[in-house]
């Protein structure tokens, strides 16, 4: 039998899904996307803003772990056009820039 907790994040596993910046402006100008640091798991991340993990939040918030996107942010990525992997957890749109593909 699975958890509750193991439930979400299987639901937002599936709920995952790569973007490109164009489709993140909107939400961007809302002033609701999350950047995660890369290394960090993104559907972890997503768990614990879901389940409202105060502590764990303010932590990766401090640390820089996680940030809300800024001005400077969308600057580079109109710039660069990244892909990246996004996922929401309503009214947020956590986000993590994938790597770059290696030249072929």
């Amino acid at each position: 039998m699975t958890t509750p907790s193991e439930r979400l994040r299987a639901k937002l596993n599936l709920e995952t899904a790569r973007r490109a910046w164009a489709e993140l402006q909107r939400p961007f100008a809302r002033g609701v996307v999350i950047k995660v640091a890369p290394g960090m798991d993104l559907v972890d991340a997503a768990v614990h803003v879901a389940r409202n993990d105060a502590a764990a939040v303010q932590e990766w918030l401090a640390d820089g772990r996680i940030a809300r996107a800024e001005a400077c942010d969308a600057k580079d990525w109109h710039a660069r056009q990244p892909a990246f992997w996004a996922v929401v957890v309503a009214p947020w749109v956590l986000i993590q820039e994938t790597a770059p593909k290696p030249d072929a």
